[in-house]
C-alpha cells in the first residue's frame, strides 16, 4: 500500500524521502485537533513535514483496503520507545496512474479510536 511505505518514510530516518512517493502537484488536506494545513505540490508538502516536531513518532497501520485508485488506511500514532498511542487516525489517497499520490487527506484525533482493544 503506498500510504503505508509513505508513513514508513516519515517515520524513517529521513521523513522527506516520502515525496518521493507523490506527485509533483499533490494536493492534500491535514485535519489535526484545532488546526488545518492544506496545499498543493512538493514544496507545502514538504514544508509540512519539515516543519513537524522531531517526537520520535509512528503510524502504526491497523487496518487498510483499496478500491481502484482509492487507498484508505486507519491506524494509531505512536511515540517514544515504549510507543505510547497519542491518537488515532484515517487517510485516504487517490493513486495516479503513475503510481504515485495525487491527493490525500488524513484526519487525526487524540483521543477517539475505531478499535480502543488496538490502541492501548
Amino acid at each position: 500500500m503506498l500510504i503505508s511505505d509513505y508513513f514508513a518514510r516519515l517515520d524513517g530516518p529521513d521523513p522527506l524521502s516520502g515525496l518521493e512517493l507523490v506527485e509533483s502537484d499533490i494536493e492534500f488536506l491535514l485535519a489535526l485537533p484545532g488546526n488545518e494545513v492544506s496545499g498543493r505540490g512538493l514544496e507545502d508538502l514538504a514544508s509540512y513535514i519539515s516543519g513537524r516536531p522531531a517526537v520520535g513518532r509512528k503510524h502504526r497501520v491497523l487496518r487498510s483496503s483499496r478500491d481502484g485508485e482509492l487507498e484508505m488506511v486507519y491506524g494509531v500514532v505512536v511515540e517514544g520507545p515504549e510507543e505510547k498511542p497519542t491518537g488515532s487516525f484515517a487517510s485516504a489517497g487517490v493513486v495516479s496512474p503513475g503510481g504515485k499520490l495525487a491527493r490525500y487527506q488524513s484526519f487525526f484525533h487524540p483521543t477517539f479510536s475505531m478499535f480502543p482493544e488496538e490502541a492501548a
